[in-house]
């Protein structure tokens, strides 16, 4: 029998409406898992189940006058906590940080509030999000439902392991280097990198991107059509544009030409159960009438590290102005990784930054003659929960992001979707990128890899991760 926790969104909307389920009945069940799960995983912060439960009854009130609020109204959605709610201060996942209350949601938050889905919970993320990893110096240690032992990822690593954990349909990520999509693909979730400016960020950045972190395709959907409409206090936004996003059904690939990407040109060497799982998936489009062609890598060597150089640089300078005794509380290894940028001159930043814009050239240059690409997510298939990295190295920060981090830098939308299990039973992410602008492209390729995929495996339940 179906559990509650297995709907989706949509499903729980219809529900709603014809009164067969609701909102209060569902976050019951909701509630019931969290207090289960949760004491393990440690995905959230600053939950709230009390203002849920009374959100819920209000949304339950409105449902039984057929008067919802919104097109989501009742749903329960997790926030990261980089993305400011009203009323709560934003740790950026350091104990550093001097709180101080937001006085109003941040335009993510803004919109899904404003549809009526109730925001239970902010998730944890690593210190300043520069992790791909469930360690915090000010969170407890994030772990990832389908095996305690080994990590969510990051920087959305309390998104990803809520929505693995079932912690209702939605949860909401960020994502400047892979940090949406690396956890998707470690917790088997689905997570989207939209285009930049296409949901809108406050405080924005380069490559900096808010998406959606969920179970299925069809409720990342969902989401985008809240999410991506327009605030003001991002000026790197898009123009509003009439989107269907929940047109996602039937992508015909016949003709496409698809790029198959299994050298990222730098960074850590692609496991081979990885590599098997993708070049499957890449199989199933070749089978409904794509050619797919081997696209060389994107990324230099040089790229990254010049992109190492201005982070470490970057940050350096926001540590500086911390008084000492705060800066001390940062976590040892993104204080070691940062200090390195005392000794990056400013020649040398801005050579490092000029290196986004290479990448951006290079992403560019491919698509001219591809209409997609596929690439593993991650280059390796997990690692300790209590590992900073998969490297663990501070030296070598960021050897697992080369399929990633080249997308943000060009501004496309990619996304990362299951294709498969590993033998030790850990999730493989397949990574799909679109031209720019081509966010629901991007979502019907994943929706199509979704179906030829076949039904997930039964999502992680406190027994079975505790086993």
């Amino acid at each position: 029998m179906t559990s509650l926790l297995d709907l989706t969104a949509s499903v729980l909307l219809r529900r709603f409406r014809d009164r067969s389920l609701s909102p209060s009945e569902y976050w019951e069940a909701v509630e019931t898992r969290i207090a289960a799960f949760e004491p393990d995983v440690a995905a959230l912060w600053a939950y709230d189940p009390e203002d849920a439960r009374r959100e819920a009854r209000a949304s339950t009130e409105r449902w039984a006058r057929g008067a919802p609020v919104g097109a989501l109204d009742g749903v329960p959605v997790s926030v990261k906590e980089l993305i400011a709610t009203r009323g709560l201060g934003v740790p950026l996942g350091t104990a550093a940080t001097v709180m101080q209350p937001a006085e109003v949601d941040a335009p993510a938050a803004a919109r899904l509030r404003e549809d009526g889905a109730i925001l239970f919970a902010k998730t944890t993320c690593p210190d300043y999000g520069m992790l791909s990893s469930g360690l915090s110096s000010f969170h407890k240690l994030s772990r990832n439902p389908w095996n305690l032992a080994l990590n969510p990822g990051g920087s959305s690593s309390g998104a990803s392991a809520a929505a693995a954990a079932s912690y209702g349909p939605f949860h909401v990520g960020t994502d400047i280097g892979g940090s949406i999509r690396l956890p998707a693909g470690w917790t088997g979730t689905f997570g989207l990198k939209p285009s930049h400016g296409r949901v809108p960020v406050d405080p924005f950045y380069v490559g900096r991107c808010i998406g959606p972190m969920t179970r299925t395709v069809e409720d990342a959907a969902l989401m985008m059509a809240s999410m991506s409409r327009p605030d003001w206090r991002d000026a790197t936004s898009l123009p509003p544009e009439a989107i269907d996003w929940t047109d996602i059904e039937g992508a015909d690939v016949r003709g496409l030409r698809v790029g198959l990407m299994m050298d990222a040109g730098c960074g850590l060497a692609v496991e081979p159960e990885v590599e098997a799982a993708v070049r499957q998936a890449a199989r199933w489009f070749e089978a409904a009438g794509a050619e797919v062609v081997d696209v060389k890598p994107v990324l230099t060597r040089a790229m990254l590290d010049g992109l190492d150089a201005f982070w470490r640089a970057r940050f350096w300078g926001q540590m500086l102005a911390l008084e000492e005794s705060r800066r001390a509380l940062i976590l040892p290894y993104i204080l070691d990784w940062a200090k390195a940028g005392a000794d990056v001159s400013g020649v040398e930043a801005i050579r490092g930054f000029d290196q986004t814009m290479a990448m951006r050239k290079a992403c560019v240059t491919l698509f001219q003659g591809v209409d997609i690409v596929l690439s593993p997510t991650n280059p390796i298939v997990s690692y300790p929960a209590e590992w900073a990295s998969p490297t663990n190295d501070p030296q070598r920060p960021f050897e697992h992001i080369a399929f990633t981090v080249p997308w943000n830098m060009s501004e496309q939308p990619a996304a990362s979707v299951n294709c498969g299990f590993a033998a030790n039973g850990m999730p493989i992410g397949l990574q799909i990128v679109g031209p720019r602008f081509a966010d629901l492209a991007v979502l019907r390729m994943s929706r199509f890899v979704e179906t030829r995929r076949g039904a997930m495996r039964p999502w992680p339940a406190p027994a079975m991760a505790a086993a």
